[in-house]
């Protein structure tokens, strides 16, 4: 991480939100001599997913998602580092095993970023939950689970094209209670041993999935509709597709070979490492709203999960995104004001990097503001690029959130069949690109 630098100016920038967006926009503001003012309500408030009271709290996964140039969001996370990412550095100091995926010890990785950006000069962190704002400059990372007083503030801010979807938070079981004579460790096509797979046969499956479909899910609430985001469906509405819905997706047995038969199971849960030390298991694709004594009955279904003790039960919670093409220019900034700059899951991304990846975009051309330089315009061949690309320009009606992804990025001259080979080609132009745009505005990249 680099330094702070001399203080350029007086202006105090304003971020609401001390999540993953917040707390790299914070960083990187700091490090270019901007004071910063970071508002987070918790402890005094907390969401319905959040349990404690630090900065970059990671609350549905501890996964960060592929860490190989041969995928997209590899290529985002290495143009991250290239970036002094505060977010990717902390990562990579508290990761855990997970195949070619970064995942992190989440308590660790948390504590350190809190650390960080509390021991930075130029950073205040104000504890206090902001019901409204008038002006900057600021930039508006309250993430998706933007407290009620908050959200009424943006919609006044924005008028209508204020959307919202709903997402749920996967149970956690403790490792030593997963019964190992009948799971087995294994990584898809041989990756490594890094997940614990619990195999199903034909009539475990027809089982579970007829528990599963039938089960008792949770009230909403505060919750007025039932809208979710297709990246991260409930288990149970994804059973409810189809019978064989899960085989073709979280319980997909492809690639995994059971080692006691030789072959690959009917179905499979996979399960991922949680923290650091080994003990925690999050079940991986298994977001569920159902309610607590549902999930303990038809959880334990799972061959291996029979005697499992949860450390922690799914939950739904509420998240909040814009219309990002009706409401943000090119530059993340609300449209109408000069220097009000919104970052994060709530600009339309999804996924944690993603979201990272907004924060540190906001701080920069906020930086540009208050400097009086030009904003900055993203190579369109990288993955920030694409993704602000896509925000710029996705259909205003039906707009919904995006994780980094192939097709966002600029086809490639000629076709190439093999995905892994045409992510390489494409992680290479894009690495060029960031590092010849970096260069050329050293204004803001030094």
């Amino acid at each position: 991480m680099t330094p702070e630098r001399s203080a350029k100016n007086d202006v105090t920038v304003t971020i609401i939100g001390g999540g993953l967006a917040g707390s790299e926009a914070a960083y990187q503001l700091a490090r270019r001599g901007v004071k910063v003012r970071l508002f987070e309500m918790r402890p005094k408030a907390f969401t319905p997913a959040h349990k404690t009271s630090k900065l970059a709290e990671l609350v549905c996964s501890n996964s960060l998602g592929s860490d190989m140039l041969s995928s997209p969001a590899g290529i985002l996370k290495a143009e991250m580092r290239k970036l002094d990412s505060l977010i990717l550095a902390c990562a990579d100091r508290h990761k855990v095993p997970a195949g070619w995926a970064l995942a992190v010890d989440r308590e660790a990785f948390s504590e350190e970023v809190t650390s960080t950006i509390r021991s930075m000069p130029s950073i205040e962190v104000v504890t206090e939950e902001v019901t409204h704002l008038s002006e900057g400059p600021a930039i508006i990372a309250s993430g998706p689970l933007t407290s009620t007083a908050l959200a009424s503030c943006l919609k006044d801010m924005l008028g209508e094209d204020f959307l919202y979807f709903y997402d749920a938070v996967a149970p956690v079981v403790l490792r030593e209670t997963i019964n190992m004579g009948v799971a087995f460790f294994g990584s898809r096509y041989g990756y490594g041993e890094d997940y614990i797979n619990c195999p199903m046969n034909e009539e475990e499956y027809e089982r579970f999935y007829e528990a599963l479909v039938n089960a008792e899910v949770a009230m909403r609430h505060d919750f007025e509709e039932e809208h979710f985001f297709e990246g991260c469906l409930p288990v149970e509405v994804i059973a409810k597709r189809g019978r064989d819905a899960l085989r073709f997706g979280p319980m997909r047995p492809v690639g995994l070979a059971d080692p006691k038969t030789g072959r690959e199971p009917y179905a499979v849960v996979q399960l991922r490492q949680d923290d650091r030390y080994g003990r925690l298991y999050n079940m991986v694709g298994f977001q569920t709203n159902l309610k607590w004594s549902e999930q303990d009955r038809v959880f334990r279904l799972i061959p291996g999960l029979e005697e499992a003790e949860f450390a922690r039960y799914g939950v739904m919670h509420r998240n909040i995104y814009v219309n990002a093409p009706a409401v943000l220019d090119e530059w993340l900034r609300i449209k109408g004001f000069d220097d009000i700059f919104m970052a994060g899951q709530i600009v339309g991304v999804e996924g944690y990097i993603e979201s990272t990846a907004m924060g540190l975009v906001a701080a920069l051309n906020l930086f540009c503001v208050i400097n009086g330089l030009p904003l900055l315009s993203w190579p369109r061949n990288t993955a920030i690029g694409s993704l602000l690309w896509y925000l710029k320009n996705a259909n205003p009606s039906g707009f919904q959130p995006m994780n980094i992804n192939l097709g966002l990025f600029p086809p490639l001259p000629k076709k190439i069949k093999d995905k892994r080979k045409r992510c390489e080609l494409i992680a290479g132009k894009a690495l060029s690109e960031l590092e010849a745009f970096m260069k050329a505005r050293q204004d803001v990249f030094c």
